[in-house]
């Protein structure tokens, strides 16, 4: 690092102490095995991205979890695959709205 770059991310609080430093205060590069090590990781997660089977039906009454509209309830009106997305029924101030949600944003309501 030279000129600027270094004291612009020397002036960003905890960032050089993440990345590590040696004596001399400058960050640690990352070894080649560490870099393997999270790149392995990002592929395991994507190939089981794949295989994950759809946990929702059509109809079927969840409770958003995540979002602006958390902890309203609706049913699924729609289901898109390719995006991972579902299409929720929602009941707000009286009157049915359609919010588009990823399926981390909700979970089967009992």
């Amino acid at each position: 690092m030279v000129g600027e770059v270094e004291h612009v991310i020397k002036g960003i609080p905890n960032v050089i102490g993440f990345l590590g430093t040696e004596k001399g205060g400058d960050p640690v590069p990352m070894r080649l095995a560490e870099v393997n090590r999270i790149l392995g990781k990002v592929d395991e997660l994507s190939e089981t991205e794949e295989e994950m089977k759809i946990p929702f039906v059509i109809g079927e009454p969840v409770k958003v979890i995540d979002g602006p509209f958390n902890n309203f309830s609706g049913t699924i009106d729609e289901i898109n695959e390719e995006k991972k997305k579902l299409k929720v029924m929602v009941k707000i101030f009286g009157r049915k709205n359609l919010l588009e949600l990823s399926y981390m944003q909700v979970e089967k309501e009992v």
